[in-house]
């Protein structure tokens, strides 16, 4: 049996954790540089005419006449709660699976007791407890059938308490007769549209399809899904991520830029960053891909983007010889007079760092891999880019992305700890 435990509106619980003022009220969380409303919880979403993935400058009476709390994105508060969710699922079995930022499979055969519904609803009661986070809880067979079982406990949590368990051949066909098939897991957008023109429009419709003709038409990872809805389990739990073939980052600018040397520094940023999860995973980089545009929006402002992929000598993951050579190669794409609105950087070509084949004309510096090791544990210790390049420059706030509604990070800076504020009561 699997169980898929789902964070219900995840950033904006986050941000109702530490504060019970928001309890049972409308929250929405926007995103980057407070652009446009990318997570909301139940209050909100209740609140018809302020969509998700709506501009906030077009909504922005409508989230004050229906007084919505409105927050920056918080990602660093958001990545320690969502560790904390995992640790705890570590509790209920010794294979966790973290597949998003707010999910997780979990391994519980042999361990889930004789009640699976009253086992599933200990571990939503031991998440919220521990964090203040709700849960969904999803159980059945196999990974696919648990994602449908997770749907259907949040979309009836009234009735099922975020709670529910696909435990008979009876529940299996109720929920996929129930479930569409553009809403099963692994079906995508085009897939979706083929299988409603043959006339198949929920998940039970797409079971009843022979073997043959989805091998045919979805390939052999259609098969795998087909055969985990008849209950055949096909996707097992990953608990080591795969190596990531590419790692990048690319961020808007809180302004339009025009100086190069602070696109610069941006940008000697960023590598900064995908060179630390490179190491993170005992890997080094062949490729690096640096790309820079102007915003497409704008209709007063000159147009223009490019990219370039330049190959390095030798494979690596030092983080001093990566910036140096994004500089050349922003060099190489930078045109003088466009106001710029986003520069980007991607690691490929990712190999292991065991297997980088060596250079005669470009040898490797003595020392490296101890210089980066040390900026990785004072980082860690001290707080994420305590120590740096000096490429990077120290004017941050002048291109760092727009944040004024960012709430506290409360759980990873001491300076913005939740404050609890006592009444003294009076001597007897």
């Amino acid at each position: 049996m699997v169980a898929l435990i789902d964070c219900n509106s995840f950033y904006a619980s986050c941000e109702q954790v530490f504060r019970p003022d928001l309890w049972g009220k409308p929250v929405v969380v926007l995103s980057n540089n407070d652009g446009c409303v990318i997570a909301a919880n139940r209050e909100a979403k209740a609140l018809t005419d302020i969509p998700m993935f709506e501009p906030v400058f077009k909504i922005r009476e409508q989230l004050k006449a229906h007084q919505v709390n409105v927050f920056s994105s918080n990602y660093a508060f958001y990545g320690e709660m969502s560790q904390r969710v995992m640790n705890i699922l570590h509790q209920f079995s010794p294979q966790v699976e973290v597949y998003s930022i707010d999910e997780s499979f979990i391994d519980v055969t042999g361990i889930i007791s004789a009640d699976a519904t009253a086992y599933a609803a200990q571990i939503r009661d031991r998440v919220y407890r521990y964090t203040g986070l709700p849960v969904g809880v999803g159980v059945a067979k196999t990974k696919v059938l648990a994602k449908a079982a997770n749907r259907i406990a949040k979309k009836f949590h009234r009735q099922l308490n975020t709670v529910y368990v696909i435990d008979t051949e009876e529940k299996r066909i109720k929920a996929l007769k129930w479930l569409k098939v553009e809403d099963v897991w692994g079906i995508g957008r085009q897939h979706a549209k083929r299988l409603k023109s043959i006339g198949v429009h929920t998940a039970y419709e797409f079971t009843k399809l022979s073997a043959g003709w989805v091998r045919r038409h979805m390939t052999v990872v259609g098969l795998r899904i087909w055969d985990e809805l008849n209950g055949r389990p096909r996707l097992g739990i990953q608990e080591m991520p795969k190596p990531k073939k590419g790692i990048g980052t690319a961020k808007s600018f809180g302004r339009p830029l025009e100086d190069l040397g602070l696109i610069e520094e941006a940008c000697a940023y960023y590598i900064s960053e995908v060179a630390e999860v490179l190491r993170a995973q005992k890997s080094c980089a062949t490729f690096i891909n640096v790309f820079l545009h102007t915003n497409r929006f704008s209709v007063k402002d000159a147009q223009y983007s490019n990219s370039i992929t330049i190959t390095l000598p030798v494979a690596t993951n030092d983080t001093l010889r990566l910036i140096a050579s994004a500089k050349k190669a922003l060099y190489q794409i930078y045109k003088p007079g466009y106001r710029y609105k986003k520069v980007g950087v991607c690691l490929l070509g990712i190999v292991p760092q065991e297997f980088v084949q060596g250079n005669l004309f470009h040898p490797e510096k003595k020392n490296v891999q101890a210089l980066m090791e040390t900026f990785d544990r004072l980082n860690y210790k001290y707080g994420k880019a305590k120590v740096y390049s000096a490429l990077c420059g120290n004017r941050k706030k002048e291109w760092q992305l727009i944040q004024e509604e960012r709430g506290p990070r409360y759980t990873t800076r001491w300076d913005e700890l939740a404050v609890i504020h006592t009444k003294k009561q009076p001597p007897a």
